[in-house]
């Protein structure tokens, strides 16, 4: 597993996650997905994700994830 699927795969369980706690518990967890949205979008044009440097730690590979 590498850095670029670790994270997709972070991302869509989180996203997941929250709206299947905001369909069967709360419409507030939906926050959640907007600020994973928001955090996409800020990482897409600084460069800086915390989950990446997390993974990096971890000592996961880094290659294209697509390709």
């Amino acid at each position: 597993m590498t850095i670029e699927r670790s994270i997709l795969l972070v991302v869509g369980i989180v996203v997941l996650g929250s709206v299947l706690l905001a369909v069967y518990q709360n419409i507030n967890w939906l926050w959640l997905t907007g600020l994973m949205g928001a955090h996409l979008i800020q990482a897409s044009f600084t460069g800086m994700c915390p989950v990446v440097m997390a993974l990096k730690r971890m000592g996961l590979p880094s290659r294209p994830a697509f390709g």
